[in-house]
């Protein structure tokens, strides 16, 4: 099937994540992070760069460095309404916080909190403090100083610190939720003693309504290799209504991860490990309500998006080849025929080959705006680039 590398030989490039769009609103341009080096992790002061592609005229331009990035999501990069804005993160006066960037002008201008998602009208951003990031898993946040004397919180649940909230036109920053806000909502207590809890992942609907949120708890002990205890909660856009989404799951050390919004704003897609030790796509209300298995028979993996009519899903997976060498997988599954297509497989880099799980290199699948492109992450010649495969006929 049609597939185009978008990136120069010149470095190492991802994009964000893959619950944001690289795209640009009107698509000719598409927002990478060039990193200055894949083999070893990230310490503060390493620079790297926020690059736009001109997918016309397949060209490339440096539009910020930043201090503010990690292997897994990049600078946190995320477009505006319109092709003229585009936000990241950078350390200024010691903290990490979002940067505008005018594309039209070349001129910047920094706001009062971090970005890690904003909401679909361009009004406000939200995040978790990326300094905090590290204290459950390496490769989202900013570089540490020093990875023997990562910034933590104290045990419990902060009443101080959690999602904040930046008007983008006033630059007013407000704690829209606390630690201790959802986790006084978790339905059990903790298996243990001397838990810190955190927040990880936060995401708008696409109507910018209601914010899903992963809570994390942490125990004495933890490597910073493989995240324990990942719960999903929802809240409005204003912080209200906070709902533990999972109910009819395990709610501490469950076997499941990569949450994601459906295009209708009202339902959650997560995979989950069931007690034939194989996962399951399923699809629950923002309350935790109705939920549903999608499929017995397809295998879920990885990290999935829907289409906007629920039918088609994408996501990835990983593997090795006849050769012993480590592979991405994308594959595009078909609910209304309950078939999982492998679209391609290309050569990746698994932690297990570099002996350090902050430099894997994830697919990260990603639909452009109109559902016809995926993008994705994978290193045929062993450095970080993107590929966009053309799905559209697949689809029918």
């Amino acid at each position: 099937m049609p597939v185009t590398k978008i990136t120069p030989d010149d470095g190492f490039y991802i994009h964000t994540y893959f619950d944001v769009v690289p795209w640009s609103p009107s698509q000719r341009y598409y927002a990478v992070t060039k990193l200055p080096f894949q083999n070893r992790p990230p310490v503060m002061g390493d620079l790297a760069e926020v690059c736009v592609i001109d997918l016309h005229e397949e060209t490339i331009e440096t539009v910020y460095v930043t201090r503010c990035w990690g292997f897994q999501t990049g600078a946190n990069v995320n477009w505006g309404k319109t092709d003229r804005f585009l936000y990241t993160n950078d350390v200024i006066n010691g903290t990490a916080v979002c940067v505008r960037i005018n594309l039209e002008t070349g001129e910047t201008r920094s706001y009062a909190g971090p970005l890690y998602h904003m909401a679909p009208d361009e009004s406000v951003i939200i995040g978790f403090p990326h300094e905090l990031r590290d204290a459950t898993q390496l490769g989202y946040g900013v570089p540490p100083v020093d990875y023997d004397h990562i910034k933590k919180l104290p045990p419990g649940a902060s009443h101080t610190e959690g999602v904040w909230q930046t008007d983008l036109r006033t630059n007013e920053k407000k704690l829209l939720v606390s630690l201790a806000n959802v986790a006084s909502l978790v339905p059990k207590p903790p298996p243990r003693e001397g838990g810190t809890f955190y927040f990880w992942h936060s995401k708008f609907n696409p109507q910018g309504t209601r914010i899903y949120q992963v809570l994390r708890c942490i125990f004495p002990g933890y490597d910073y290799q493989t995240p324990p205890n990942p719960m999903v909660f929802s809240f409005n856009a204003d912080g209200s209504d906070i709902h533990f989404t999972s109910p009819g799951f395990k709610v501490w050390d469950a076997p499941g991860g990569h949450p994601n919004w459906h295009p209708n704003g009202e339902y959650i897609l997560r995979h989950f490990k069931m007690e034939d030790d194989i996962k399951r796509f399923f699809l629950f209300k923002y309350d935790g309500s109705e939920i549903k298995q999608l499929s017995e028979r397809i295998i879920a993996s990885g990290h999935p998006s829907f289409e906007p009519s629920g039918r088609f899903l994408i996501t990835d997976d990983d593997d090795k080849d006849d050769d012993g060498n480590s592979i991405i997988i994308l594959r595009l599954i078909d609910f209304s025929t309950d078939k999982a297509e492998v679209v391609c497989t290309m050569p990746t880099i698994n932690w297990r080959d570099t002996g350090h799980k902050v430099l894997e290199l994830d697919g990260h699948p990603v639909w452009n705006r109109d559902f016809t492109q995926v993008c994705l992450q994978a290193a045929p010649k062993g450095s970080r680039q993107l590929y966009v495969f053309d799905v559209k006929k697949l689809m029918g």
